[in-house]
């Protein structure tokens, strides 16, 4: 069950929330003030994941099995590379704010992320599969709760990002399922008992102020927990024909 993505070319009106109907928010300067705030927080966010896995594939470009997988490798951290500076680049117009959190973002390194799931190392070649099949399906997600935002540049570098992102998402499941084929399944197992608990903390929290606001205001059309939920259910979908098993999931939990 591959991820297929087709490109959608963004809409020129909000699709829902208050301002349904209306044109799109063309600067941040058409916001309103509340909304700019939620916006810069959310690029925030994203912008740091863009970012913060480069660092953690980084060893594998040299030490990936085979050939065909250091190309794979330096393709993804060329895809997040550049993922990462286009939300820099819609961060650079909320002013000097906007471009101190940039030059922070370029600078952070590993133990200093937001998100746990990227503070930690791929200690082994198939930690990349783990993470991509599971934390990338994270960021899909993301892109997904952000597809046709109400705020214009930001709905235009999506779909691209979404198209890319794919093709991360595929990589990881396709070496999960061959390490079944493999007869590899109590690795395949572990992988999964050890990124799924840090893919479901990724959603946020389930009760969300800003995220209610990002919604009110067309920037996001998914709450946390809506997502989170879609993902328990692909993941599920995806892993019992392999033979694995869904772990707890409130098991090594941090954020619900």
């Amino acid at each position: 069950m591959m991820v297929v993505v087709e490109y959608k070319k963004p809409k020129r009106v909000v699709g829902w929330g208050e301002y349904k109907g209306l044109r799109k928010f063309e600067s941040i300067y058409d916001l309103p003030p509340e909304a700019v705030k939620v916006l810069f927080k959310l690029l925030s966010v994203q912008g740091d994941t863009e970012f913060a896995s480069i660092e953690q594939h980084m060893p594998w470009l040299i030490h990936a099995p085979k050939l065909s997988d250091r190309v794979t490798i330096s393709r993804i951290m060329v895809d997040e590379m550049r993922h990462g500076w286009q939300v820099i680049q819609i961060l650079k117009e909320f002013g000097e704010e906007g471009k101190k959190i940039a030059e922070d973002l370029l600078s952070r390194r590993m133990g200093r992320h937001k998100l746990d799931a990227f503070n930690i190392p791929f200690n082994m070649w198939e930690d990349t599969l783990g993470f991509t099949f599971l934390i990338d399906r994270v960021g899909m997600f993301q892109l997904l709760a952000f597809e046709d935002s109400s705020f214009g540049p930001l709905s235009r570098i999506i779909p691209t990002m979404m198209m890319e992102e794919e093709f991360h998402i595929n990589f990881g499941y396709t070496g999960i399922k061959k390490l079944v084929e493999e007869g590899k399944r109590d690795l395949a197992q572990a992988l999964i008992n050890k990124w799924f608990p840090r893919g479901l903390d990724m959603f946020g929290h389930s009760k969300s102020i800003t995220i209610d606001l990002a919604y009110k205001y067309g920037i996001k059309k998914m709450r946390n927990d809506e997502m989170r939920q879609l993902y328990i259910k692909d993941i599920k979908e995806l892993i019992t024909p392999l033979g694995l098993e869904l772990p707890d999931i409130n098991r090594n939990r941090r954020v619900y």
